[in-house]
Order: structure tokens, then sequence, then C-alpha cells
């Protein structure tokens, strides 16, 4: 396998719009190399982290693992690989995690096998693949070498590059033992109501996709149905923030009420579509929790959120609670955009209410004069029932 075929596949790998966060350890370090050498490395690397001691992968999977180094392991820090990639890719962007984890050669002969696995998660995919190398045909440096040309071909086919051409300097007695398992929409969202996969992004907007790393400017609710008020309040939004990305979010889960089905996911989807709107789907329905998930966001919300937002009640009826878990969403660079509301046949804005001062420059009023609708979901399905 010579350099300039690595270099070309690298180049390919580049130049596709999948970005990618690779979680290895025990081999492999050789692929990071090849790509960061190759110029374009940013429109393919989002985060790349080797877990190398046993504490440090025990918390990057959140759990003790069955073995460190084993196919669920890797198809594991897959899966944490992909979600962290939806958290900081650009929204729509298509995403790869990949995880990786070998036992190679070392400073002492081994007792078992020269092995690795590696794992790459998609939207719609997972594939794993096992390798077991030939005991004492290669040094360390070239079992990196070999495990690094395999992970290289990995990413390659996961970012939808054709790789046919790569070969690695596999013996035919080291074959992999591949398997994949491939999601349609249901079952990826059936994983997202269960909490495997934090959110999936629905690219409706039209229009050039903002550079990585941008604030998103998110409306969030439950759009049964999406309306008028809706898009417009979003709109108004967006001419304050015009540095952002505009997206809707609905989340799967509702903290009085039973999770979304899939068929009403789909059924609330398809309005954002016949709009032509961003919609992410989350399994989130509290506001300190979706800062997390989309941290550095504005949030666009009516006053009738914001009064529960700085309501003790929704604490324990504590009030240094609510300071507390409202401050942690101030950390994450979040802030509310507040658009005035019908409140029990009162309109009421942002200034009605009191504040705490510590919260005061995380939320800002959107203008009267801009916007008012005193439309509500709830009035237009009554209207319709």
């Amino acid at each position: 396998m010579t350099d300039s075929l690595i270099r070309s596949l690298v180049e390919a790998i580049h130049s596709a719009p999948t970005q990618a966060v690779l979680y290895f350890s025990g081999g492999a370090s050789q692929a990071l190399g090849w790509l960061a050498s190759v110029p374009g490395a940013s429109n393919t690397l989002l985060e790349v982290i080797v877990p190398y001691s046993r504490m440090s992968m025990i918390q990057l999977l959140g759990k003790v693992p069955g073995q460190f180094t084993s196919k669920e392991t890797a198809e594991e820090m897959a899966l944490v690989a992909y979600n962290r990639a939806l958290k900081i890719s650009k929204p729509g962007s298509p995403v790869v995690g990949v995880g990786f984890t070998g036992s190679l050669a070392t400073t002492h002969p081994k007792l078992g096998d020269h092995r690795f696995y590696l794992s790459t998660r998609t939207s719609n995919r997972l594939w794993s693949s096992s390798v077991t190398l030939s005991k004492g045909l290669r040094s360390r440096e070239q079992e990196e070498r070999v495990s690094s040309q395999v992970l290289l071909k990995a990413i390659a086919d996961a970012c939808n590059v054709s790789s046919s051409t790569f070969v690695s300097d596999l013996t035919e007695h080291e074959a992999p033992a591949v398997r994949e398992q491939c999601f349609d929409e249901d079952q990826e969202l059936e994983q997202l109501i269960h909490g495997k996969i934090c959110f999936k992004v629905f690219p409706f907007s039209s229009g050039t996709q903002p550079p990585s790393g941008e604030r998103k400017v998110i409306l969030s609710g439950s759009f049964n149905p999406l309306h008028d008020g809706h898009l417009k309040l979003l709109e108004v939004a967006m001419s304050l923030c015009s540095d952002g990305y505009p997206c809707f979010e609905l989340s799967a889960i509702n903290a009085d009420k039973p999770p979304l089905t899939v068929a009403q996911i789909k059924d609330r989807v398809k309005q954002f579509e016949k709009a032509g709107k961003t919609v992410i789907i989350s399994n989130q329905p509290y506001f300190y929790k979706k800062a997390e998930l989309f941290p550095g966001s504005a949030f666009v919300i009516g006053a009738d959120t914001a009064a529960r937002l700085i309501n003790p009640k929704y604490y324990g009826g504590s009030y240094e609670n609510m300071i507390e878990t409202l401050l942690r969403c101030k950390v994450t660079g979040s802030t509310f955009l507040v658009g005035g509301r019908n409140m029990d046949g009162v309109f009421k804005v942002l200034d009605d209410f009191d504040i705490p001062d510590e919260l005061k420059d995380m939320f800002i009023s959107i203008p009267v004069d801009k916007f008012r609708m005193d439309i509500s979901s709830t009035e237009i399905r009554k209207r319709q029932g």
C-alpha cells in the first residue's frame, strides 16, 4: 500500500460532506496522521479522542465495558462518537461516529491474539469489523500501519467514498469478519425515543448551510399543528440573530405526557417538509437539557414559557434550584428570545416578569412592533375539532 494511494483516499474523504468523530484506543494511530496531514482535514474531523487508559474508556462509555478490546466495545464507542458528532456538526450535515479498539504487539510477548475491532455508525447503518492478525508476522509499527489502513478504508466507506482500489496489507488468512446492520427512518426514530441517539435533523430548509460551529436559533414546541405564528416568530427572531441558523425543535419526549409515537413524529415532520423548514427531533423536554444538547443556541420562546422557566414551582418549589438550573443553561452560552403571548386573556411580554438579576442577560425581548400574534395551536385544534 503506497503513500500516494493513502493520500488520494484521504483527499477524497476530505472532499466528501460527511463529518466525523473518531474514538480509538490500542492501535490505528497512523490513521490520524494521514487524515490530519492532508489539507482539508477540518472538513472531515470534528473531534478525535484516544481513551487509552482504563478510566478514560470507562468515562467515555459511561460504564465499565464487558471487555475493553471487543466488537461490542468498538460498536459502543462508535455510537458515542456518532451522538457527539450530531451535537457538534452543522445542522443537517451527514456525520459518522468511528470506534476502534485493539490489542497489538507490545513490549512483551502476548499470550492472546493480536487483534482489533472497529465500527462506524451513521444515521442508517452500524458497521463493524473484527480482525485477528497473524502473530509474530509484523512489528508493532507494522501492525499499527495495517490497522490504520483498515480503519481508513472503513471511514471512506462510511463517507460514501469509493475505496475499491484501496487494498490493505492484510494477508488472505487475516480477512476481516464483517457485520452490518441497516436502519430505516422508523427504526432511527425508535432509537431516538428510547434514548439511544440524541436527536435527528430533517434539513428541509433551502439555501447554504452555515459553517460548523454556527449558533442555532431554535424554536421549540409541539407543533400540533405548525402554524403561521410559529413561522413568523422564528423569522423575527432571525432578524435579531442574523448570525444563526434557524431550526424548529420537537421533543419526542414530553414531561407530562406519553412519548410521541413514530407515526406522530412523522406526521408532524411532514408539516416542516411542506413549509421548507429545518426541524430537529430530540428526546429532551427540558430547556436545561436542550441547552446542553445545543450549546450556544438562542431559544425562541413565548412569554408563557418564560413565566414557567422562572417559576420555582417547576423546580420542586425551590428558588435556589431554579437559579442553579438556569445558570447551568447560561454557562452553555444559551439565551432566550421572548415573544409576547396572550396569557389568560392578557397579552404579556418579557418586561411583565421579574427576572432575577443574575439571569437578566439571558433573556432578550422580541419587540411587540416586530411580532404579535395571539393564535395558538390549541385554539386551532379547537376550531378544527
